[in-house]
């Protein structure tokens, strides 16, 4: 394990102030079709436990991912361009995840567009 649940969650809080998005809950359980989910009637962001053992710059990927879904619902161009702002060229961090052997059940399904 990279990372503890807890440091996980400190990250999003962090990047949750930094994108100046309000959350309200924040969970972590396996997960065998997503890397996250976000639910926007109660503001509850569930992450699947296997980002614990990946690297950072890839959680943030996910995170970062899931919080613009606060600000825009969609993966539309504002979505990509405010990727972009955060987290740069974040189309490598995409590929990484992607092409992740360990997780490939997931990988494919969570590219922009298709979470």
């Amino acid at each position: 394990m990279l990372q503890t649940k807890e440091a996980f969650k400190a990250r999003v809080r962090e990047w949750a102030q930094k994108l100046d998005v309000q959350v309200q809950v924040i969970s972590m359980r396996a997960m065998k079709n997503k890397w996250a989910s976000y639910t926007k009637t109660s503001d509850l962001l569930i992450f699947n436990t296997e980002l614990l053992d990946m690297d950072k710059e890839i959680g943030d990927y996910v995170i970062v991912h899931e919080l613009l879904h606060f600000i825009v619902p969609n993966h539309g161009k504002l979505w990509k361009s405010l990727m972009r702002a955060h987290l740069g060229e974040y189309e490598k961090l995409e590929t990484m995840l992607v092409g992740s052997v360990k997780h490939e059940h997931l990988s494919k399904r969570y590219q922009a567009g298709k979470d």
